[in-house]
């Protein structure tokens, strides 16, 4: 018996992924008459307490369709793409049991990747050969030299015991260069190699982006950080920050639109250069997006100039998907 097919949305941000999967699930609703289920993979939604910084999708949207891994965590909960793999697979295992149709919507290529195609589940493996308590004291041992040594230090490092991992990564990447070391000192494996181990996924996904041409692509992103800013994202970070969190030591806070506002806040950036900087680096963010998924020869590309070719969009993923 052939695997289910699950169409996934991805691609960089403001390119209308969120926009595509509704028109998408409104679509299934009303012609195949089956409940429409977001699953969204996007390593910050999945937080608490951020949701103008991660962009939730609109509460209209949110009220009509059952959605997950939005808002779940707390910003001091850890949360991997390995972790992430697993439970989206059990969720859209459940829902297709009950006749219902998942779409797997986001721009984090790891979480996508992870879900998919079938990471190999770090912890798992932890877990069975009774290695917590060990990888517990590596992690820290890590954290302590990281702050004694420096990065540099760790990364040179790991491109002595894998090469491979250690060449995609630099000194801005401490999270990864530390969870790298942390797999090979626990297990005594390098991570590159555990990542060839694949799990099957239970499902066969067809990958969907929109294409737009670079420069209206960051137009629209200009454009999405200005109605951020009109939606309260600096009184949303200046709420976190009075609670005493940070994006240094909050992982789920060190990304592009919260550390600048941060920095403002703290007065070491002018408002007009919070600005310019959420826009620079999101556009640069952006541009690592594409590159990823570039590289996925299963994503089928489709060429939009405007609002309404989203549309039609939709319909052309509903008859190639679920017309056939």
């Amino acid at each position: 018996m052939p695997a289910p097919k699950i169409t996934a949305l991805v691609g960089p941000t403001a390119s209308g992924k969120t926009r595509l999967s509704y028109l998408l699930a409104d679509l299934i609703e009303e012609k195949l008459s089956k409940e429409a289920v977001i699953i969204s993979a996007d390593s910050r939604q999945v937080y608490k307490h951020i949701p103008v910084a991660a962009a939730y999708p609109p509460k209209e949207y949110l009220k009509k369709f059952k959605h997950y891994f939005i808002g779940e965590l707390e910003l001091d909960e850890d949360f991997n793409a390995g972790v992430y793999g697993k439970k989206a697979r059990e969720i859209i295992s459940g829902l297709l049991a009950e006749n219902k149709i998942p779409l797997i919507i986001g721009g984090s290529g790891l979480y996508i990747n992870s879900l998919i195609y079938g990471l190999f589940d770090y912890d798992d493996a932890l877990e069975g050969k009774g290695l917590k308590d060990k990888q517990k004291n590596v992690r820290r041992e890590l954290t302590e030299r990281l702050h004694e040594e420096g990065i540099e230090n760790l990364l040179d490092e790991l491109r002595k015991i894998d090469e491979v991992s250690a060449s995609k990564m630099s000194g801005v990447n401490q999270r990864r260069i530390i969870r790298a070391l942390e797999v090979y000192y626990t297990t005594g494996i390098p991570i590159s190699e555990l990542q060839n181990r694949k799990i099957d996924a239970g499902f066969e996904a067809v990958q969907f982006s929109l294409k737009w041409e670079r420069q209206k692509l960051y137009d629209r992103i200009n454009k999405r950080v200005d109605e951020m800013l009109a939606q309260g994202l600096i009184n949303e970070i200046q709420s976190l920050k009075d609670k005493g969190y940070n994006y240094k030591e909050y992982n789920s806070l060190n990304t592009v639109g919260v550390k600048e506002v941060f920095d403002y806040l703290s007065s070491l950036i002018t408002y007009e250069r919070m600005i310019e900087l959420i826009k620079q680096n999101t556009r640069r963010f952006a541009k690592r997006q594409l590159t990823w998924f570039r590289k996925d020869k299963n994503i089928n590309w489709i060429a939009v100039s405007s609002e309404t070719d989203i549309e039609s969009s939709a319909n052309r993923i509903f008859n190639e998907v679920f017309s056939s």
